[in-house]
């Protein structure tokens, strides 16, 4: 009995070393053939090289990296412009000059005029925002809160200038001074919708000889999808001085009155908007992009385990 124990015992261990033995050797089998795998996949990678079309490929990446460092320079070059005509309107006022023609080579300059109002010429350019640097509130007992948010209308008046009378000699002893004396546009400034009819605000209508400070602002063509100026219906939707001095008589020459041009109900000064476009912060952002990704995907398609 003790022997047939014995012998089933061997007989059971022989099973399990057979069975062990079987697992080891089928496992060491599997872990060789992975490493077989691998290393001919490695050397096949090693074997590869960056061909002429991965090289062209390399184009993009460094293509939107110089893209976004031009959008940075852009972008300093245009935040010193804005900052450079913010200064100039800042500047201190000269006087208007005698030829009209230098005014085109100073636009944003302040420029100090006198001259008489001609109410019954105002234009009304709009619909426009109100521009403000500070409070309007304490600005113009004109606004309210509640009105300050809605759209209005910029008042644009002839100045009949003061000292600037055209003079004809008719002969050697004898002058004639004609009494046409030269007139500008001046942008008033801002009132709300309900203030654009003058006999809401005919406390604000100025009479007699007033002195005015305003920036030069030029012609402006009219802008895509803007609608054409409605002269008969006296709707002004963009800058068009050449027709504005038409309807009015007077030179093409606008200056937009200051801040210190604010008069109580009258229309609000400083409604001069430096427009220029600065979105080079995003242009940035988008090219920096574009090269991070693309740089990315080229390094996975071409460059890991690939021998250069």
């Amino acid at each position: 009995m003790l022997s047939q124990s014995i012998i089933k015992c061997l007989n059971c261990t022989s099973k399990g070393s057979k069975v062990y033995s079987t697992l080891y050797f089928s496992k060491l089998r599997y872990s060789n053939n992975v490493k077989s795998k691998l290393f001919v996949k490695q050397q096949e990678n090693a074997s590869k090289k960056i061909g002429p079309w991965g090289w062209f490929l390399l184009v993009i990446p460094a293509s939107t990296f110089g893209l976004g460092t031009w959008q940075v320079q852009r972008k300093k070059w245009k935040e010193d412009l804005i900052a450079k005509l913010q200064q100039l309107t800042q500047s201190d006022p000269i006087a208007l000059p005698e030829d009209l023609e230098e005014l085109k080579e100073l636009e944003y300059r302040p420029i100090h005029v006198r001259g008489e109002f001609l109410h019954d010429k105002e234009l009304y350019l709009g619909p426009r925002t109100l521009i403000l640097k500070g409070d309007a509130s304490t600005k113009s007992e004109l606004m309210s809160v509640s009105t300050q948010r809605n759209q209005g209308y910029l008042v644009i008046t002839p100045l009949k200038l003061v000292d600037r009378e055209y003079v004809i000699f008719v002969a050697e002893d004898f002058k004639l001074i004609v009494d046409c004396s030269e007139t500008i546009l001046i942008n008033r400034g801002w009132v709300p919708n309900n203030c654009k009819n003058p006999s809401t605000r005919q406390n604000g209508q100025q009479k007699g000889i007033v002195d005015v400070i305003g920036v030069v602002r030029l012609h402006e063509n009219r802008p895509n999808f803007t609608p054409k100026n409605q002269v008969g219906s006296n709707q002004w939707y963009y800058r068009d001085l050449n027709q504005m001095a038409q309807v009015t008589g007077a030179s093409p020459v606008l200056l937009e009155a200051t801040n210190d041009f604010d008069v109580p109900q009258g229309p609000m000064g400083g409604q001069t908007r430096i427009s220029l476009r600065n979105e080079h912060f995003s242009y940035i952002l988008t090219w920096y992009s574009l090269c991070g990704a693309t740089s990315y995907l080229w390094y996975k398609q071409f460059i890991k385990g690939v021998r250069l």
